[in-house]
């Protein structure tokens, strides 16, 4: 097949959505596809074709909310004359999608969206937007979503939308297969010491503040919380996770230190490997891949209920929620002490980690490895290709 996939950023970007389009598409050129990433422009990126994937760069930014920046003309050509068989649009929101939906009726081949959330529909200002969304989502030959719980999915039922597949998030074997297990001695973490993990960009919303209060507050003597995250331009709330980071030093006179750190990805991964638990207070998510990346290196996680975090829970066996109260903007929010009490049961419980580990461990390698994952995309967009060729309308055969 000859694939588009569409996504606002992609490598060397770092993020959900990157690594989701990433995964499945090079996993698809293996299985002999051809695939080509539509995306922003960056100045950092060196390469058209990144393993196998062909990259279609466009100086284009923006959303139908807030207005489109940038030469469209060029992409209009590639949606329309590509020749592709199928396109995958990633997450609405963004312009990558949001300039497909007014002309997705125009495009001559299989059309798949795969929403990732609708951040911001409690939001005013997409009201207009999310107005017009279902007759778009019509439109589409297929709707593919991560969970069967969030608002997303939520939305397309509303509306008796059906024709939709449910595939979740996962995590890469071929980076969890092999743990490396010398990110404390790298990092100058005893082995004795109790070390915390969390994950996500510094965007004010992926919860570091409750989780560093937490480690602050919780009563288990010396330990480490590793705070991992890339910071974005015009955008950071590293320098106040800095602050915050000396506080809980001083504060507990050194017994509890914050490790505030953007590494190399083996590091990454080799964090998830050493530590004991893994935090995650974000205040919005789709269906957040840092707690499946957990599962992969059997760290049982401790998070609030963003995204379809309860459902992933259910789904491994390997997860505590707080306790969370939902906000009408649609976000989400915890307590630094029903985070603390967690971190302390958790930490006082040594076999029921050891089992937490072992069942989400279990689940991952079963259920949500991306080489799984990739077949799922393939088995839709190969279903969307026999459904085109079978179509009259298309000149196929009946």
């Amino acid at each position: 097949m000859k694939i588009l996939h569409t996504v606002e950023f992609y490598h060397p970007s770092r993020g959900g959505a990157q690594e989701l389009v990433k995964r499945i598409s090079e996993l698809l050129v293996r299985r002999g596809h051809e695939v080509t990433v539509a995306t922003t422009r960056l100045p950092e990126r060196r390469e058209t074709v990144i393993n196998g994937v062909r990259i279609a760069e466009f100086g284009i930014s923006g959303n139908s909310a807030r207005g489109f920046r940038g030469d469209t003309l060029d992409y209009f050509k590639l949606l329309r004359s590509g020749g592709f068989d199928v396109m995958m649009n990633y997450a609405a929101q963004q312009w990558a999608t949001d300039l497909v939906l007014p002309i997705v009726d125009q495009i001559p081949y299989r059309k798949v969206l795969s929403p990732c959330g609708f951040s911001g529909l409690f939001w005013p200002e997409y009201g207009p937007y999310f107005r017009m969304l279902p007759e778009r989502l019509r439109l589409y030959d297929h709707l593919i979503f991560h969970s069967r719980t969030y608002r997303d999915i939520g939305l397309a039922q509303q509306h008796g939308l059906s024709h939709l597949s449910v595939i979740p998030n996962g995590a890469a074997y071929e980076e969890f297969g092999t743990p490396d297990k010398t990110f404390r001695e790298r990092y100058g973490i005893p082995k004795d010491r109790p070390l915390l993990l969390t994950v996500g960009s510094h965007t004010f919303l992926k919860g570091h503040e409750l989780c560093m209060r937490a480690l602050r507050k919780a009563q288990i003597g010396p330990a480490t919380l590793v705070v991992i995250g890339n910071t974005l331009p015009n955008l950071s709330c590293l320098p106040q996770c800095s602050s915050l980071a000396r506080n809980v030093r001083w504060t507990t006179l050194g017994r509890k230190q914050v490790l505030l750190v953007d590494p190399p990805r083996e590091d990454v991964v080799a964090a998830y490997h050493a530590a004991d638990l893994f935090l995650f207070g974000s205040n919005i998510e789709c269906s957040p891949i840092v707690l499946f990346e957990a599962m992969a290196s059997r760290t049982p996680f401790i998070s609030t209920a963003c995204g379809n975090a309860g459902e992933i829970a259910a789904w491994s066996g390997s997860g505590t929620i707080i306790p969370t109260r939902h906000t009408s903007g649609g976000l989400v929010t915890g307590k630094t002490t029903d985070m603390a009490r967690a971190i302390e049961r958790m930490l006082a419980d040594p076999s029921k980690r050891e089992r937490q580990a072992e069942a989400g461990y279990q689940a991952w390698r079963r259920d949500f490895t991306w080489e799984t994952i990739a077949e799922q995309y393939e088995r839709v967009y190969l279903n969307q290709q026999k459904a085109h060729s079978s179509d009259p309308r298309q000149g196929g055969a009946n």
